[in-house]
């Protein structure tokens, strides 16, 4: 392949897996957003804490069902076709909560949200893996995650715009479907998923996919197909294949990464951050919200750092460096709240604790779920699989936002966040028994390791 061919291949194969990553936007946005509009939300309609963890809530209900959606769709239909579907959900879902009367509403429109975003992150992490090189895989799945990142922070700059205008929530929520129309027009000019080409029998198609986003001639391109190819045992695997042993190893890892990154307590901190900041001794909306404004920024800049590492240091290196600093930013955070808040030294170690938070999760728990479920799993199941994972993952989501509010009710916020820290010592456990090296691999050569595994035991 010439050099210029060579050079319009890898443009191709970034703007492909950056435009797919926009489905990771959504996610970030309508996560970040909540947390600013929830303040003028609760007043509004009187909500107590059940029920406001109840309008947080709804959207990880509703992408449990969207990735269960994706896992029986997803080899039918395709892996770009859904994320299209995904984007035109969301905007109705972020039109229709803009215009809420009343809390039922405000949940129902927010569970369609939850079943697009579902649907996306589901699809979108396996879409960008099928057709990333190997070399570049965990970069570019890593795009998903920074685009949740941005999507936060732009969440937080919108609501830091109208934290002061009358019913600013509505525009909040309904901005969101700006993102979502950009995700729509963007990725009807993507290709399918080669591997998902092969999976349909459409050979040629796949051929031409590979040639759009890979910098290997020919003879490579030919050698990738035949892998994939030998790699299919059958055109789409059942649920039943799910408990194949090579495929359970692997879901172990996979469902497991997907309960921990939730239950060290990420969205407790990205939806409640001005709540928490305001507990801390700051008492306006605006300057809560400027507070989170920086926790967002860090997680930006935190994830681009990941996107430069993933690929050279490895996953579970990132992992153990992450997974440590998240244990230890919230131990400080519940000293922080045990030093009391009335203090100034409290308040500063309480933010300065969120920001090493967010920064140990950005490089590590954030974007290493998303890449290792998309991943870590065979062809046949690969949908079903990493929806399996994806469905866990929003069910805990859903857990830790309704009882966060209450878990601090019952143990302080000193005895909740080091509840969640404790987890966080788990996970390193977890994460050096568990989870393996895959970086440089391709992804027939992931699935030999967990084939290894299972022959082993």
């Amino acid at each position: 392949m010439s050099g210029d061919s060579a050079a319009h291949a890898y443009r191709n194969v970034i703007v492909t897996a950056a435009t797919a990553g926009l489905a990771g936007l959504l996610f970030g946005y309508d996560t970040g957003v909540i947390a600013g509009a929830l303040l003028q939300i609760t007043p509004d309609f009187g909500l107590g804490s059940f029920a406001s963890g109840l309008v947080v809530g709804a959207v990880p209900i509703g992408a449990v069902l969207g990735a269960w959606i994706a896992s029986s769709n997803s080899d039918k239909y395709g892996r770009r076709r859904l994320i299209l579907a995904a984007g035109i959900i969301f905007v109705i879902g972020a039109i229709v909560s803009a215009l809420s009367p009343d809390t039922f509403i405000l949940v129902v429109s927010r569970v369609v949200i939850g079943v697009a975003i579902g649907v996306a992150s589901a699809v979108a992490p396996v879409y960008i893996s099928e057709i990333a090189p190997p070399d570049i895989r965990g970069r570019l799945v890593t795009f998903f995650q920074l685009a949740v990142t941005v999507g936060i922070l732009v969440a937080y700059l919108v609501g830091l715009a109208f934290a002061n205008t009358e019913e600013g929530w509505r525009w909040m929520l309904g901005l969101g479907a700006i993102p979502a129309l950009a995700l729509v027009i963007g990725i009807v000019r993507l290709p399918a998923s080669p591997r998902w080409l092969l999976m349909v029998g459409r050979e040629d198609d796949a051929r031409a996919a590979l040639q759009r986003v890979r910098t290997e001639g020919p003879e490579a391109i030919e050698l990738e197909i035949q892998e994939i190819q030998t790699s299919m045992n059958v055109s789409e695997g059942s649920w039943k294949d799910l408990l194949a042993p090579a495929v359970k190893a692997a879901l172990v890892v996979g469902i497991g990464l997907a309960i921990l990154q939730q239950i060290t307590g990420i969205n407790t901190v990205i939806y409640y951050a001005p709540t928490i900041i305001q507990s801390t001794g700051i008492d306006s909306d605006f300057s809560s919200i400027l507070a989170s404004l920086g926790v967002g920024i860090i997680n930006v800049v935190m994830t681009v750092v990941a996107l430069r590492l993933l690929d050279s240091r490895g996953r579970r290196e990132m992992l153990f460096i992450g997974v440590s600093g998240i244990s230890l930013s919230l131990f400080l955070l519940g000293l922080a709240f045990l030093v009391g808040a009335d203090k100034t030294y409290a308040t500063v170690m309480a933010i300065g604790s969120l920001m090493l938070f967010v920064s140990s999760f950005a490089i590590s728990l954030g974007p290493i779920f998303w890449l290792l479920n998309a991943e870590i799993y065979p062809l046949s199941v690969r949908s079903k699989a990493a929806s399996a994972g994806t469905m866990t993952n929003w069910f805990f989501n859903f857990l830790v936002s309704l009882t966060f509010l209450p878990l601090i009710d019952l143990l302080s916020q000193t005895g909740a966040f080091w509840f969640y820290g404790a987890i966080g010592l788990v996970t390193l456990w977890f994460c050096w028994k568990f989870v393996p090296e895959t970086k440089g691999r391709s992804l027939e050569q992931i699935n030999d390791i967990f084939t290894n595994r299972a022959k082993a035991r």
